[in-house]
Formats: C-alpha cells, sequence, structure tokens
C-alpha cells in the first residue's frame, strides 16, 4: 500500500446551479489572464502602451484556441472519427485536448493579425509574452490532474498520482504526475526567460525563441514518460519528434538573429513612442536608462507571483 500519493479530485466539474464549472477550462482560463498581465507589464518596461498586449490577444488567443484543438484533433483523429466514436465530440474542447504546437502556431498568426493593425512588429511582441506564456501553460497543466489524464508509467514514488477512473481504458493505480513534472518545469522556463531577458537585453524574438527552445528541452523527456496512446514515428512518439524538430528551429533562429540583428528594439510601439516625444519635446530623459532596469526589476518580481494533451 503506497504511504504517500498526490490525490486526484473526485470529479473535473462543478456545478453552480445549471452553470457547470469545469476545472480544465477553468485553469486555461486563468492562464491566459496570466499570460496577458504579465506581457502588459513587460510590454510596458519596453516602451509600450498599456492595455496593446491585451487587444492583441482578443486576436491570438481565439487562433490558439483553435489551432490547439485543430492539432489534438488532427494526431488523434481516432478518438473522434473512427468506429463507434461521434465526430460532434472533436468541439467539446471543455473535456480536454488541446495542442501545444498547434496553440502557439496559430495564435502566433492572430498574434501578428493583431500587431499589423496596430504597426507593431510580432517579435518584440512575442518577447515581452514568452514568459507569460510559459506560466500559462503551468496552469493549464493542472487541467490534466482535473481530468485524470495524460499521466505517466506506474510508479508507488511518494509523489505519485492516483488515478481512480476507469473509463476511457484507465487503469486505476500510481502513476508519474507528468502534468506536475511539466508545470514545474514550465515555471523554470519562464524564470529562465526573465532572467537571461535582463542579462543580455534579448531582443527581435530572442527571449520567445529560448522560452520555445527550453519548453521543447523539457517537454521531449516528459513525453518519453506519458503513456497514453500516441502515435510512434520509427518507435518514438510523435511529439518526441515535434519538440526536437522545434527545438531546432529555435536554436538556428537564436543564432542567426543575435548575428543579423544584435540588440534590443529602440521603439516597440510607434505610437507610443510619438506621444512620448510630444510629452517631452521629442527628448529622452536623463533617468531612462534607470527607469529601464526598475522596469526590469519588476518583471523579476511579477513572475514570482505568477501553469489533454498539449
Amino acid at each position: 500500500m503506497e504511504l504517500a500519493f498526490i490525490p486526484s479530485p473526485s470529479r473535473g466539474v462543478l456545478y453552480l446551479g445549471p452553470i457547470p464549472l469545469r476545472g480544465y477550462a477553468f485553469c486555461i482560463i486563468i492562464g491566459v489572464f496570466v499570460a496577458v498581465w504579465l506581457g502588459n507589464k513587460r510590454w510596458i518596461a519596453r516602451g509600450g502602451r498599456a492595455g496593446t498586449v491585451a487587444d492583441i490577444a482578443v486576436w491570438a488567443v481565439p487562433f490558439g484556441l483553435v489551432g490547439g484543438r485543430l492539432y489534438h484533433v488532427i494526431t488523434d483523429y481516432e478518438l473522434y472519427f473512427s468506429e463507434g466514436r461521434d465526430w460532434v465530440d472533436a468541439f467539446k474542447i471543455w473535456e480536454g485536448g488541446l495542442g501545444i504546437w498547434g496553440a502557439i502556431a496559430l495564435g502566433a498568426v492572430g498574434a501578428w493579425i493583431g500587431c499589423r493593425r496596430r504597426g507593431i512588429p510580432l517579435p518584440a511582441y512575442a518577447d515581452a509574452i514568452a514568459p507569460g506564456i510559459a506560466f500559462a501553460q503551468a496552469i493549464g497543466r493542472w487541467g490534466n490532474w482535473f481530468n485524470q489524464e495524460l499521466y505517466g508509467k506506474p510508479t508507488d514514488l511518494p509523489w505519485a498520482l492516483e488515478i481512480t477512473s476507469s473509463s476511457d481504458g484507465r487503469v486505476p493505480g500510481t502513476y508519474h504526475p507528468t502534468f506536475l513534472y511539466e508545470s514545474l518545469w514550465c515555471i523554470g522556463v519562464a524564470f529562465l526567460v526573465i532572467w537571461a531577458d535582463r542579462r543580455f537585453r534579448l531582443g527581435h524574438g530572442r527571449a520567445f525563441a529560448l522560452y520555445v527552445a527550453a519548453y521543447c528541452t523539457g517537454r521531449a523527456w516528459i513525453e518519453y514518460m506519458r503513456v497514453d496512446d500516441a502515435h510512434h514515428i520509427l518507435g518514438v512518439r510523435l511529439n518526441v519528434w515535434t519538440a526536437i524538430f522545434v527545438f531546432l528551429l529555435a536554436v538556428t533562429y537564436l543564432i542567426v538573429s543575435s548575428k543579423k540583428r544584435p540588440g534590443r528594439e529602440d521603439v516597440v510601439e510607434p505610437a507610443a513612442a510619438v506621444s512620448g516625444d510630444d510629452a517631452d519635446g521629442g527628448e529622452k530623459p536623463e533617468n531612462a536608462d534607470k527607469d529601464d532596469e526598475v522596469a526590469d526589476d519588476s518583471e523579476a518580481d511579477a513572475g514570482a507571483g505568477s501553469g489533454k494533451k498539449t
């Protein structure tokens, strides 16, 4: 008998009268708010306007949700379109099933549309929100805990996750809590990006590329521990190959970008720069550099206060 383990919730949904409150959706929503809040603080510190991050998120978040769901449905199509399955379930996003690869890819398209409408460079925006995305993933992973899904191999370690559900092929027992491993890894990635951004003044999308590379590193070994059904290529899970491929792309971008466009953007939001020039006669305040250092410190403080298939 196990002496200790992480218990799973008895249910993943609570009802407030006729209104269902689903743990999975709740975690996603909290994660989005944290990402926007921290991204806004970082954007202002870089010289942007308050509210710009949220305005662009109005485009990025819906695109990201659609992209995440599409990736999941396409890579696990048999769950929805094989014999005995109901294809309507493919639209039930609240039951779990978001692929981070599709969410980031299509979310970037939405962010590009929002940035283009405001005349903002997408790489600068991506750098501002990168740590917030990592924190959002850390929070969102707890949605898998509510759904009792995406756990790892059996284990009797003290931090093992107890699975009590026997639906959809689950076997009750104690398993590696891969949702917790990834949540902690994402928190570490967020702080790494914040530190590296302060230390090296990353710009032109390099903070975001660092987030992607660091996340993929953790995702590869965590994915290897999972026991849920997945497509394999040469005996390796599809998402492991995806993590390796995306990691190489991110590292390549870091190297090429640092050589071609070193340093950080002087202006991230033209409209804010114009307003600032009008206010102070077009001259940069003498204490601007000091203000930047204070703003960077606030990023670290902000980070310290901040988680079915992704």
